[in-house]
């Protein structure tokens, strides 16, 4: 089945942002999360000893059949991460309610950049960035 999912890099805190993360959806991690020490690295360049506890690949169901997925992205191996810059998570739930409880919950020690309130285009809307830096659109066509 064909599905549509977001890939976050986090500089070092992807575990962290994604235990967050679940405890807001309140869905379970899909299968384990993958380490850098379970191997699939590059041959040609050893892994650092601080990054094989990072987090390789893991994932997470958000709303409907979306599923957010996300990995560290180490210095040593060349990344350099800045998260939130070019990327929004749009989220488009059922109810008022829940719009409100999402914007609420992933905004707490982010930075609200337009509160939830009724649009000209009709439906409920509000943005953030979250306290990880990640941007988030919330969008409601339940506007009453």
């Amino acid at each position: 089945m064909a599905r549509v999912s977001t890939y976050l890099n986090f500089p070092r805190c992807t575990e962290e942002a994604f235990t967050f993360y679940q405890s807001v959806f309140k869905t379970e991690i899909i299968g384990r999360i993958a380490r850098f020490s379970d191997g699939g690295c590059n041959p040609d360049q050893p892994l650092a000893e601080e990054d094989k506890n990072l987090v390789m690949h893991i994932a997470l169901p958000t709303l409907g059949d979306h599923v957010l997925m996300g990995s560290d992205a180490p210095e040593s191996m060349g990344l350099n991460c800045k998260p939130g810059t070019n990327v929004y998570l749009n989220l488009e739930p059922d109810t008022r309610e829940e719009a409100d409880r999402l914007f609420k919950a992933l905004s707490e020690g982010g930075k609200v950049e337009m509160p939830m309130q009724d649009m000209f285009w009709g439906d409920y809307f509000g943005s953030f960035r979250d306290k990880f830096g990640i941007q988030w659109m919330i969008n409601c066509s339940q506007a009453h």
